[in-house]
């Protein structure tokens, strides 16, 4: 049998030199989160695992191992008949479960008896969050930031993305995130990632980017919907060189009317979500706002929205919290079309 233990902290530095990284956790425990390019072979799913924790503890531990121990070893060889029979010697598997071990260690246990060079990972899913938030906090400030700032609507995201397309390293928060970044900034469809899967989305995204060259990101507040950017990373971000993207107000609106199009299809959700700043806004405000969208007047709702709450709030965040915000070089596309933000990009990157 070959088995090694690699310990959390190297794994960090190794962790593309595998053919495959097993999750032998529950679905659920996947879910949260797990290690980039992971896939699941439950040891022990959801269902199982509940039903082994309660023999644990209204029976006794020896039970439960027997009963886990049963379960475990149909799963194991439903993984291998799925997934292995065509795998050659040379396949170089990582596996890792919770911490202790056990339900990884079955798996890598017949793995290694087959032949397969299987490695574990020592402390497992916990031991490799440790050290990647560590990592994390050593990455985040290496780098030149680049910050995109620019009042709600003025383009930042389609600037990033051609700055992309051009070979710019970038980093999209709210991509990471599934969120835009706003009250109104939920994406249908596209639930956010737990925090933990979000901080492993960033470290992961760090580590492939080189410190010698610029790094694009958006002005971005602590919170992107419902998770938090790294303190190390937001600290970091808030240090770089400001550039300040502008567009009028008419191209603003037009362009929030294209991005948010499935408000503008469907002016009741728009008008639900607004519900979130009756405290700020007052209630009378809001509700006007919802009498102009049911009325088809949304073009206007937007357009107030953003003179009376986005912009003043952004300003104020925005000189309180990035340092060299008032030092930041004006950006003026000539419209918000996709060829100007191609042509933008291509004079920040000469």
């Amino acid at each position: 049998m070959s088995l090694s233990l690699v310990n959390a902290d190297d794994l960090l530095q190794s962790l593309d030199g595998f053919d495959a990284v097993i999750d032998a956790r529950s679905e659920d425990e996947y879910l949260l989160d797990h290690l980039p390019g992971a896939v699941n072979w439950p040891t022990l799913r959801n269902d199982e695992r509940r039903e082994i924790g309660t023999i644990y503890k209204q029976v006794n531990p020896f039970e439960a191992r027997k009963r886990g121990a049963a379960i475990a070893a149909h799963n194991i060889g439903v993984h291998i008949a799925r997934e292995v029979i065509d795998k050659g010697r040379d396949w170089k598997p990582l596996a890792y479960c919770w911490r202790g071990g056990q339900r990884s260690g079955s798996l890598s246990l017949v793995l290694g008896q087959i032949g397969f060079k299987v490695s574990l990972v020592e402390g497992g899913y916990k031991a490799f969050r440790a050290a990647m938030l560590r990592d994390t906090e050593r990455l985040a400030p290496l780098f030149d930031y680049r910050v995109v700032c620019g009042t709600t609507g003025s383009g930042k995201t389609r600037l990033l993305h051609a700055l992309s397309r051009c070979g710019a390293q970038v980093l999209d928060l709210e991509a990471l995130a599934c969120h835009r970044s706003s009250v109104l900034g939920a994406i249908p469809g596209q639930p956010q990632p737990s925090q933990k899967a979000f901080d492993t989305r960033i470290w992961d995204a760090l580590r492939r980017f080189d410190p010698g060259q610029p790094l694009f990101v958006e002005s971005e507040s602590r919170k992107v919907g419902n998770v938090a950017v790294p303190v190390a990373l937001i600290d970091a971000m808030r240090r770089g060189t400001c550039l300040n993207l502008a567009l009028g107000d008419t191209e603003r609106v037009a362009l929030l009317m294209e991005d948010y199009d499935f408000f503008v299809n469907d002016v009741d959700a728009f008008c639900s979500r607004l519900e979130a700043l009756n405290e700020i806004r007052s209630k009378a405000v809001v509700q006007g706002w919802q009498e102009q969208a049911r009325a088809g007047h949304l073009d206007k709702v937007v357009l107030d929205l953003l003179t009376r709450h986005y912009d003043p709030v952004y300003l104020q965040s925005m000189q309180r919290n990035f340092v060299r915000f008032d030092q930041a070089r004006l950006l003026q596309p000539l419209n918000r079309s996709a060829n100007a933000m191609q042509a933008l990009a291509r004079e920040l990157m000469a």
